[in-house]
Parts: C-alpha cells; structure tokens; sequence
C-alpha cells in the first residue's frame, strides 16, 4: 500500500474545514491539517494576490480517486489545486493512517 500526501487550497477557513471534516469523515483522508497562506497566481489573464488556506490531507493511493471526485464535487473553485506526492515515514504512524483510510 502506498501512502500520499494530497495538498489542495481552499477559498476560506470555513471551506478548508468544511472539505476536511468531510474527507475524514468519510474515511478518504486519516487527517486534515489546515493552514492560512498566501498565494500568488495569474487567472483569466490577470495577476492575483488573493489569502487562502492550504489542507494536507494524509491518505492512501487507494482512496486517491474518491477522495479527488469528491473534492472537486463539494469545492467552490473552478479548477481546485489538488496535488499527491508519495510518502515514507514512521510506520506506526503509516499503519494508522491506512487503518483510518480502510473501508470498512
């Protein structure tokens, strides 16, 4: 089993947390760590500095299609910033997330 960190931006802090409690909810992600950012970015043409939040949700490669489909369902951007990276670490710590992750 592969273990993934999901990076996505949210609009507000209410999103952020919205989009987390699901995801964990529905044992899509084992946790969901919110963070206000900063981003800079162009859209339609234009340059924007806008304040967002950043979730980093740890999953499984598994849940990694459920979990997109359900982000990009309940998002409120256009185009959602959902990015995956492989992961290593501690393997209690990994076992954990892959038994919250589980379905069940």
């Amino acid at each position: 089993m592969q273990h993934i960190i999901v990076y996505i931006t949210a609009g507000s802090m209410e999103e952020a947390r919205m989009l987390g409690k699901e995801l964990v909810s529905r044992r899509l992600a084992a946790c969901a760590n919110i963070h206000p950012i900063n981003s800079i970015y162009r859209w339609d043409g234009e340059m924007v500095e806008d304040n967002e939040v950043v979730v980093i949700l740890k999953t499984t490669s598994e849940r990694f299609d459920e979990l997109k489909e359900t982000i990009v369902s309940l998002h409120s951007y256009d185009i959602p910033c959902i990015l995956s990276w492989e992961i290593a670490g501690e393997n209690k710590y990994l076992q954990w997330v892959s038994d919250e992750t589980g379905q069940f």
